[in-house]
């Protein structure tokens, strides 16, 4: 199992980043799409709360995703295995947690995506953390981006 730890500083009220974080329908506001980020769809419920389920499909396979953790405005966390294309591939485990700590002008936003790879992919393992790195940094600074923005 692998973690992926990021951080940032934001400056913008906790509510506002909470918000953007949980609005799944609205992840196009200000997340574009990437090469292996296309768009969540099948969302059980709205508002979201601790138990909505998604899908986002893409191009190396199938994100079902559930809120399991849900603690407004601070915190929230996303179990999402990824059914692998083709099936044979098996399912990487992922789970996100963001966790949103309130300072006097601005909010420190801690990531920390855990990553367990199926055996067929031990090999390429490297790559793959390195791909969730990538992917979590980029949303990161977009959710700064966008939060900032609207000051």
């Amino acid at each position: 199992m692998t973690q992926i730890r990021q951080e940032a500083e934001i400056e913008a009220p906790v509510e506002r980043i909470f918000a953007a974080i949980v609005d799944l329908r609205a992840y196009d506001r200000w997340l574009e799409r990437s090469n292996v980020f296309e768009g969540i769809t099948d969302i059980s419920s709205d508002p979201i709360a601790l138990g909505t389920t998604w899908s986002e499909p893409g191009p190396n396979g199938v994100r079902r995703g559930t809120v399991t953790a849900f603690e407004a405005p601070t915190r929230v966390t996303f179990h999402q295995p990824m059914t692998m294309s083709p099936r044979l591939l098996g399912v990487i485990d992922i789970t996100v947690a963001i966790t949103l700590i309130p300072k006097p002008m601005s909010v420190h936003v801690i990531r920390v995506v855990t990553v367990k790879i199926p055996w067929p992919l031990k090999l390429v393992q490297p790559i793959v953390v390195w791909q969730f790195r990538i992917e979590s940094a980029r949303a990161l600074l977009a959710l700064k981006h966008f939060a900032e923005g609207e000051r």
